[in-house]
Protein backbone atom coordinates (compact mmCIF):
# COMPACT_ATOMS: atom_id res chain seq x y z
CA UNK A 1 0.00 0.00 0.00
CA UNK A 2 2.71 2.23 0.75
CA UNK A 3 4.24 1.63 -2.59
CA UNK A 4 1.02 2.81 -4.48
CA UNK A 5 0.89 5.89 -2.04
CA UNK A 6 4.58 6.95 -3.28
CA UNK A 7 3.40 6.23 -6.71
CA UNK A 8 0.36 8.31 -6.53
CA UNK A 9 2.49 11.70 -5.07
CA UNK A 10 5.42 11.10 -7.73
CA UNK A 11 2.49 11.60 -10.68
CA UNK A 12 0.59 14.11 -8.90
CA UNK A 13 4.09 15.86 -8.64
CA UNK A 14 4.23 15.32 -12.40
CA UNK A 15 0.95 16.47 -12.80
CA UNK A 16 1.07 19.69 -10.93
CA UNK A 17 5.08 20.47 -12.68
CA UNK A 18 2.94 19.93 -16.38
CA UNK A 19 0.44 21.92 -15.22
CA UNK A 20 2.60 24.95 -13.72
CA UNK A 21 5.01 24.80 -16.88
CA UNK A 22 2.59 24.34 -20.12
CA UNK A 23 -0.84 25.78 -18.75
CA UNK A 24 -0.27 28.35 -16.67
CA UNK A 25 1.60 30.18 -18.68
CA UNK A 26 -1.25 30.10 -21.89
CA UNK A 27 -3.87 31.12 -19.20
CA UNK A 28 -2.65 33.55 -17.04
CA UNK A 29 -0.32 35.40 -19.55
CA UNK A 30 0.25 38.95 -18.35
CA UNK A 31 -0.45 40.99 -21.40
CA UNK A 32 -3.55 38.57 -22.44
CA UNK A 33 -2.47 37.29 -25.08
CA UNK A 34 -1.34 33.66 -26.09
CA UNK A 35 2.24 32.83 -28.27
CA UNK A 36 1.41 32.60 -31.85
CA UNK A 37 3.19 32.01 -34.77
CA UNK A 38 2.24 34.08 -37.83
CA UNK A 39 3.38 35.60 -41.27
CA UNK A 40 5.27 39.14 -41.72
CA UNK A 41 2.90 41.60 -42.93
CA UNK A 42 5.38 42.48 -45.91
CA UNK A 43 5.29 38.87 -47.01
CA UNK A 44 1.67 39.77 -47.60
CA UNK A 45 2.20 42.58 -50.01
CA UNK A 46 1.51 41.00 -53.74
CA UNK A 47 4.08 39.78 -55.63
CA UNK A 48 3.17 41.67 -58.21
CA UNK A 49 3.82 45.16 -56.53
CA UNK A 50 7.82 43.75 -57.01
CA UNK A 51 9.99 45.25 -60.06
CA UNK A 52 10.42 48.66 -61.59
CA UNK A 53 7.80 51.73 -61.98
CA UNK A 54 8.29 54.58 -63.76
CA UNK A 55 6.14 56.82 -61.58
CA UNK A 56 4.66 60.19 -62.09
CA UNK A 57 3.70 62.95 -58.88
CA UNK A 58 1.54 65.93 -59.02
CA UNK A 59 2.38 68.26 -56.15
CA UNK A 60 -1.59 68.83 -54.70
CA UNK A 61 -1.15 70.49 -51.27
CA UNK A 62 1.93 71.92 -49.43
CA UNK A 63 2.79 74.43 -46.70
CA UNK A 64 5.80 75.20 -48.05
CA UNK A 65 5.99 75.19 -52.09
CA UNK A 66 9.74 76.41 -51.74
CA UNK A 67 10.89 73.26 -50.55
CA UNK A 68 8.49 70.66 -53.15
CA UNK A 69 8.34 70.24 -56.90
CA UNK A 70 5.44 70.51 -58.64
CA UNK A 71 5.87 67.20 -60.39
CA UNK A 72 8.20 64.87 -61.01
CA UNK A 73 9.36 61.68 -62.62
CA UNK A 74 11.09 59.08 -61.42
CA UNK A 75 11.90 55.47 -61.31
CA UNK A 76 11.35 52.85 -58.16
CA UNK A 77 12.21 49.27 -58.24
CA UNK A 78 10.60 47.63 -55.36
CA UNK A 79 12.03 44.44 -54.38
CA UNK A 80 11.42 42.01 -51.40
CA UNK A 81 14.64 39.87 -49.64
CA UNK A 82 12.87 37.34 -47.02
CA UNK A 83 10.59 39.94 -45.04
CA UNK A 84 12.36 43.05 -46.24
CA UNK A 85 10.92 45.01 -48.64
CA UNK A 86 13.71 47.65 -50.38
CA UNK A 87 12.51 50.82 -52.76
CA UNK A 88 15.29 51.98 -54.99
CA UNK A 89 15.45 55.02 -56.99
CA UNK A 90 18.32 54.48 -60.23
CA UNK A 91 17.84 58.40 -61.10
CA UNK A 92 19.05 59.41 -57.33
CA UNK A 93 20.89 56.44 -56.17
CA UNK A 94 18.31 56.49 -52.84
CA UNK A 95 17.81 52.98 -50.90
CA UNK A 96 15.05 52.34 -48.36
CA UNK A 97 13.93 49.31 -46.26
CA UNK A 98 10.05 50.51 -46.46
CA UNK A 99 8.13 49.61 -43.21
CA UNK A 100 4.63 48.29 -44.51
CA UNK A 101 1.89 49.51 -42.64
CA UNK A 102 -1.30 47.77 -44.00
CA UNK A 103 -1.97 45.59 -47.28
CA UNK A 104 -5.95 46.02 -47.96
CA UNK A 105 -6.27 43.50 -51.63
CA UNK A 106 -4.60 45.17 -53.78
CA UNK A 107 -3.51 48.43 -51.63
CA UNK A 108 -0.30 48.92 -49.59
CA UNK A 109 0.24 51.60 -47.41
CA UNK A 110 4.23 51.70 -46.67
CA UNK A 111 6.60 54.53 -44.97
CA UNK A 112 10.45 55.02 -45.76
CA UNK A 113 12.17 57.55 -43.59
CA UNK A 114 15.67 59.14 -44.92
CA UNK A 115 18.12 62.37 -44.90
CA UNK A 116 17.54 64.89 -46.95
CA UNK A 117 20.45 67.21 -47.17
CA UNK A 118 20.36 68.34 -43.23
CA UNK A 119 16.62 67.33 -42.89
CA UNK A 120 14.71 64.11 -41.91
CA UNK A 121 12.19 63.18 -45.11
CA UNK A 122 9.44 60.67 -44.02
CA UNK A 123 7.50 59.12 -46.98
CA UNK A 124 3.83 58.22 -46.37
CA UNK A 125 2.81 55.95 -49.59
CA UNK A 126 -0.60 54.59 -50.09
CA UNK A 127 -1.09 53.17 -53.65
CA UNK A 128 -3.69 50.88 -55.31
CA UNK A 129 -2.43 48.46 -57.91
CA UNK A 130 -4.50 47.69 -61.24
CA UNK A 131 -2.75 45.58 -63.43
CA UNK A 132 -0.09 46.89 -64.32
CA UNK A 133 -0.52 50.53 -62.98
CA UNK A 134 -1.16 51.61 -60.13
CA UNK A 135 -2.83 55.13 -58.69
CA UNK A 136 -2.11 56.59 -54.75
CA UNK A 137 -1.06 59.09 -52.78
CA UNK A 138 2.30 60.21 -51.32
CA UNK A 139 2.52 62.11 -47.60
CA UNK A 140 5.73 63.81 -47.40
CA UNK A 141 7.00 65.03 -44.18
CA UNK A 142 10.29 67.12 -43.99
CA UNK A 143 11.83 68.25 -40.87
CA UNK A 144 15.11 69.68 -38.99
CA UNK A 145 14.87 66.98 -36.61
CA UNK A 146 18.79 65.38 -37.17
CA UNK A 147 19.90 67.67 -34.14
CA UNK A 148 21.97 70.40 -35.56
CA UNK A 149 23.07 72.96 -33.45
CA UNK A 150 21.17 76.44 -34.29
CA UNK A 151 18.31 74.81 -36.59
CA UNK A 152 14.68 75.20 -35.44
CA UNK A 153 12.61 71.77 -35.43
CA UNK A 154 9.87 72.80 -37.59
CA UNK A 155 7.92 70.52 -40.19
CA UNK A 156 6.77 71.34 -44.04
CA UNK A 157 4.27 69.13 -45.55
CA UNK A 158 3.11 68.09 -49.26
CA UNK A 159 1.16 65.60 -50.49
CA UNK A 160 1.41 64.57 -54.17
CA UNK A 161 -1.02 62.00 -56.41
CA UNK A 162 0.99 59.08 -57.71
CA UNK A 163 0.56 57.56 -61.05
CA UNK A 164 3.11 54.38 -61.57
CA UNK A 165 3.49 52.35 -64.71
CA UNK A 166 5.38 49.18 -64.50
CA UNK A 167 8.47 48.67 -67.01
CA UNK A 168 9.75 45.29 -65.69
CA UNK A 169 8.99 42.68 -63.42
CA UNK A 170 6.43 40.44 -62.82
CA UNK A 171 3.61 40.62 -65.10
CA UNK A 172 4.59 43.08 -67.72
CA UNK A 173 4.55 40.84 -70.52
CA UNK A 174 2.15 38.52 -69.46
Amino acid sequence: MKKYYIIDKMLRGIFILLFLFFICPVGFCSDGTVLSAGISINSQVPVEFMGTWRVASKLTETDSPENFKDVGIVLWNLSRTNDVITLYSPFTGARASVKVEYVKGNTVKFIKEGNYEDKRLVDTVEITLDGDTFSGKNYLTLSNSLGLEGSSNTEKHATYVLVGRKISGSGVLE
